[in-house]
């Protein structure tokens, strides 16, 4: 048994195989406060019939209940892929520190793909953004849920 704790990208990628194994796409989302983790979650729109039931916005619903305030300044968000438009935004109003994500989205990310986000004149925050930490578990993950939902 190991006496190291997980890292977050670690926890944030154990919660993507956990959305996967429920029929959500393989994205999870933690969001550490220092050393605490203030939230971690999954995908869940299925299971929620709700579009935006993403990962992150769960987390960061979670970590403001937690919290107790409008804001997440001083906190780090874990997540599995990288973040759309809807979370992006979410991200810049909530004021998150650091966004670590693994795999980079060429099709729906916001942040290093697409509109980048966080570079727009109109965008009132911009975290630290750190690309590419567990990339290539999460891309195989992405990759074998959604080849798994092609017939052959």
């Amino acid at each position: 048994m190991s006496d190291t704790a997980p890292t977050p990208m670690s926890q944030a990628l154990a919660l993507a195989e956990d959305a996967a194994a429920h029929g959500e796409a393989p994205v999870g989302a933690v969001i550490m406060e220092g050393g605490r983790v203030l939230a971690a979650e999954r995908n869940r729109m299925k299971a929620l019939n709700d579009p935006t039931a993403h990962a992150e916005m769960l987390a960061i619903r979670t970590a403001l209940a937690t919290r107790g305030t409008g804001r997440l300044d001083g906190c780090d968000l874990y997540v599995t892929l990288e973040p759309c438009a809807m979370c992006a935004g979410a991200i810049a109003h909530t004021r998150l520190r650091r966004v670590y994500y693994a795999a980079e989205d060429t099709k729906a990310g916001a942040v290093d793909n697409g509109v980048r986000l966080f570079e727009q004149p109109s965008c009132h925050h911009h975290p630290e953004v750190i690309g590419g930490i567990g990339a290539t578990r999460a891309e195989a993950m992405l990759k074998q849920f959604f080849l798994g939902l092609r017939p052959s």
